[in-house]
């Protein structure tokens, strides 16, 4: 992987504990890979490895799927008002944000 807890804490300020990273980082690098996949990645460039760290934040906050609502014990409350926003969108803008001018992210990509 191209971006370590190291860079992602202290080069790109991420506050997120060792595990949520690591556990969220696989998900975040496939994603950002996928929105670079027509224009090529450069897996080393400061762009790409704050789009992973920001699609990383994103997906350790609110998942993949869908957003909102919340469980206590077995109780669960839907949030529908989101208009169906999911983790995977937020990420996707995150990314998108830090890719910026980079020509690295596919223009095809909302």
């Amino acid at each position: 992987m191209a971006v370590t807890y190291e860079y992602y804490s202290e080069t790109y300020g991420g506050g997120l504990p060792e595990a949520a990273f690591m556990a969220s980082l696989p998900t975040a690098e496939a994603h950002v890979k996928w929105l670079c996949a027509v224009k090529g990645v450069c897996a080393t460039s400061t762009a790409y490895k704050r789009a992973v760290c920001a699609a990383c934040e994103a997906f350790a906050e609110f998942g993949a799927g869908e957003v909102g609502g919340y469980t206590i014990g077995s109780f669960t409350v839907r949030n529908y008002e989101n208009k169906g926003t999911t983790g995977e969108e937020l990420a996707t803008a995150a990314a998108l944000r830090e890719l910026g001018l980079s020509g690295m992210a596919f223009c095809g990509v909302r």
